[in-house]
């Protein structure tokens, strides 16, 4: 079953173009990591935030990234870190037209 990680912390940027461009590389590893689907990237210029919603083939990869993710944002200085994994109702995501479910 398909697993979708909420993944937010503290941020003080940098946010919008600035973030994207410093982040280009870091965007496209993720692309490698094994059981993603695709990312979402988030963020919060005023509150501060930043994060990511994440869609996984498995809850095993998702905890896997949620894992390593974290010890990467802690290397940069990022704390207060929170992650959870769902489950996707699949027959309510369907009649709002998620992306992710036409596979299944």
């Amino acid at each position: 079953m398909k697993k979708l990680l909420q993944v937010d912390f503290d941020f003080s940027g940098p946010f919008g173009d600035e973030m994207a461009s410093q982040m280009l590389e870091l965007a496209e590893s993720i692309n490698h990591e094994p059981g993603m689907i695709w990312k979402i990237w988030t963020e919060n210029q005023i509150s501060q935030l930043g994060g990511g919603i994440y869609l996984f083939e498995d809850e095993s990869s998702a905890q896997a990234y949620l894992k390593m993710h974290s010890a990467r944002l802690e290397k940069m200085g990022i704390s207060n870190i929170r992650g959870i994994i769902f489950d996707v109702n699949t027959r309510l995501s369907q009649i709002n037209q998620a992306p992710f479910m036409a596979s299944q």
